[in-house]
């Protein structure tokens, strides 16, 4: 379900952004936000 999530995220994220330095930076932010949500589960399980 996470993995849905955060493919659906990032397809928004790259059709929001306007170029290609954009597009890096949403990856980016993108990963950032699954890694915290890795660690996250990670910490409580």
């Amino acid at each position: 379900m996470i993995r849905v999530l955060a493919i659906t995220g990032l397809l928004v994220a790259l059709a929001g952004c306007e170029t290609v330095r954009g597009a890096g930076q949403d990856l980016q932010n993108a990963g950032t936000a699954i890694e915290r949500t890795a660690r996250q589960a990670g910490a409580s399980g």
